[in-house]
């Protein structure tokens, strides 16, 4: 089909599936689609994901369902985006994203596509995570937490290096607490601010972890507060 009649289909559609957007990126992409989508690299639209993200987020917390397929529908755009950038260099396609997350999800759920029995979210969690080591060939604690991505917010990845790290687990919520204080009280001493704020800030995401709370979720919500008691 030539790209004017390609376009023509298109544009005279009332409903679209998930093929028709993976073609409207291909064209966009194409010698006469989009100058500027021709130009745009995983690099240069690599904020453009992560805020989509966030927008998704903000759909979820506002408990809008029409905002919420809006702001699905970008975060799917781009990630369309950059599979069509790849497909254009011949190292994979669309379907085998596909492929591979499909196989990862029958392998990590035994429980559902296996003879595996569990008993509780518990145990699948724990088989997650024992599937996941495997696959990886994470055998050191070091490799488990080097894992935990880096552009993650700073609060979040804390809270989620405190837990996976196990180091808290056995420690008293109190313990932490005096432990809070310890740091807070070295700054009277004269030691390096930003590492001792970093040490309590680092504490109070373990002691988030503690009581079953998201740290960065916390933080968002105090935020939000202190803006309107102003």
């Amino acid at each position: 089909m030539e790209h004017n009649e390609r376009i023509a289909r298109l544009v005279g559609q009332k409903n679209y599936n998930s093929y028709d957007l993976m073609e409207i990126v291909e064209i966009l992409r194409s010698e006469g689609g989009c100058p500027r989508d021709r130009e745009h690299t995983h690099e240069s639209i690599r904020n453009d994901l992560i805020e989509e993200t966030y927008e998704v987020i903000e759909a979820i917390d506002n408990q809008s369902t029409s905002l919420m397929r809006e702001e699905l529908g970008d975060l799917l755009f781009q990630i369309l985006f950059h599979a069509q950038i790849e497909r254009e260099k011949g190292s994979f396609e669309l379907d085998d994203i596909i492929t591979e997350i499909s196989a990862k999800m029958i392998h990590r759920h035994p429980h559902v596509f296996g003879d595996l029995t569990v008993k509780n979210t518990g145990e699948v969690l724990s088989n997650w995570e024992s599937i996941k080591t495997e696959e990886k060939q994470r055998n050191t604690l070091t490799d488990k937490l080097r894992a935990i991505p880096p552009m993650l917010p700073a609060l979040m990845r804390a809270q989620k290096v405190a837990k996976k790290s196990g180091a808290y687990n056995e420690c008293e919520p109190d313990a932490l607490i005096e432990e809070m204080k310890g740091r807070l009280d070295a700054l009277k001493d004269g030691e390096d601010t930003s590492r001792v704020l970093g040490d309590v800030l680092f504490l109070a995401s373990a002691y988030a972890y503690k009581f079953g709370f998201s740290a960065e979720q916390v933080l968002f919500e105090k935020t939000n507060s202190f803006i309107e008691e102003l």
